[in-house]
């Protein structure tokens, strides 16, 4: 009975270090194109405003299956999703080892991120199996706190593998990884049987039409640009030529946004509990960011006071759970869940905007190796941090004035 008792737990352990560990090795692969902007480039001879686009469609794949994957999971399980997912995002990464044309890593981009849209959603599946409500956001929380580590990896560490054993050698190491965890997922997690045969799409139109629920994705999309356009790929050559941060260091300090997010969930709740309002404790998250790179741009930093700026920065990225939650209160609870996945779509769809808006901005001023473009390419971020905070403003006047209401 004991041994019975330990071989269940030791499952429920090994299932979710796996898809936590998947969880980190997507967003090692969302950031990797920022330590290898100018390999890349040279390599098929592009120009920065081609290299957004690059890299932003991650982010239509990623967007693009969120939903059906969530609704795969449900139907099939994780274990064979997830093992799938994986292989996919191996398969994306091939094209930059043997491809000669620009349009296979365009592909195998779009692949990246669809592969990588199981991930978190594979998190939720698994902590759902196997541990009980109660334990459900300590384990999301260490969750997403391993996944942060793999973007922190994405930087420093990586860009010294990549000095050190060249580009393709690096991109190698992390297909024959996937390989590697894609075998251990479907070898491991533990099937399960689809029960329900429910639709869900009269579920997907009440989502879909209610306004709320559409201008509070919007207005925190506006607001990803820090994360996702920023510390994933721009954030990098920024540093080397604004700044003048040699490589490893150039890396390192869009990093330091992904180690204030580790603290940001539970930072961030605790005042929005305190503050009693969401809407209240994201605007100020936004207006932080906003204030933050207005002055990168406008008033050279130290390195020490950047960290700092960075990893506060971070805190407030987390403001997306919050976004999040909120979204879910606006519908009835059986369809909170769709909401949640929604929401997280069309968030995620503003990265590739950011990306083709930076990176189109980067190209006509100058190029990459410019510093005034990427200044004016990363002005863009502020600008969209300061309107999404004006749109949360309206939300939050909209909800007192409905709440002055219902007290008359």
């Amino acid at each position: 009975m004991t041994t019975s008792i330990s071989s269940r737990r030791a499952i429920v352990w090994g299932a979710w270090v796996i898809a936590s560990v998947f969880y980190a090795y997507q967003y090692i692969l969302r950031v990797m194109p920022n330590i290898m902007l100018n390999d890349i480039m040279e390599q098929f001879g592009i120009s920065a405003a081609t290299f957004g686009q690059f890299s932003g469609v991650y982010y239509i794949g990623y967007a693009f299956m969120h939903l059906p994957i969530g609704i795969m999971l449900d139907r099939y399980g994780p274990k064979k999703v997830m093992s799938i997912c994986i292989l996919l995002t191996v398969l994306g990464l091939t094209p930059l080892l043997f491809a000669d044309y620009w349009a296979y890593p365009i592909i195998g981009r779009f692949f990246i991120g669809l592969g990588s849209s199981a991930a978190i959603l594979g998190v939720f599946k698994i902590i759902r199996m196997t541990f009980s409500e109660k334990r459900f956001p300590r384990m999301l929380s260490l969750s997403v706190t391993i996944g942060l580590i793999g973007a922190i990896y994405g930087g420093g560490p990586v860009s010294y593998m990549r000095d050190t054993l060249g580009y393709q050698s690096v991109v190698q190491i992390f297909a024959i990884a996937g390989l590697l965890l894609a075998a251990i997922t479907y070898f491991l997690i533990p099937e399960v049987k689809h029960t329900s045969e429910k639709t869900v799409l009269s579920d997907i139109k009440e989502v879909l039409k209610n306004k709320r629920v559409i201008w509070s994705c919007i207005f925190a999309g506006l607001m990803v640009g820090p994360l996702e356009g920023f510390a994933d790929v721009w954030g990098s050559v920024f540093f080397k030529q604004v700044y003048g941060f040699e490589g490893t260091l150039a890396a390192s300090m869009p990093s330091m946004i992904f180690i204030g997010m580790c603290f940001g969930a539970p930072v961030l709740s605790f005042i929005a509990d305190k503050a009693g309002s969401y809407l209240a404790t994201i605007i100020g998250t936004a207006i932080i960011m906003g204030a933050s790179f207005l002055s990168l741009l406008v008033f050279p930093m130290p390195s020490v006071l950047l960290t700092i700026s960075f990893i506060l920065v971070g805190v407030c990225c987390a403001y997306q759970i919050l976004a999040i939650y909120k979204v879910s209160t606006y519908v009835r609870e059986q369809v909170a869940g769709l909401t949640t996945a929604i929401a997280n779509m069309i968030i995620m769809t503003f990265g590739y905007a950011f990306h083709a808006i930076i990176g189109g901005i980067i190209n006509v001023m100058g190029g990459p190796n410019a510093p005034d473009a990427l200044i004016w390419g990363v002005a863009v971020i502020p600008v969209t941090l300061f309107v999404g905070a004006a749109g949360y403003v309206m939300l939050l006047v909209q909800e007192k004035t409905e709440q002055k209401k219902l007290q008359v």
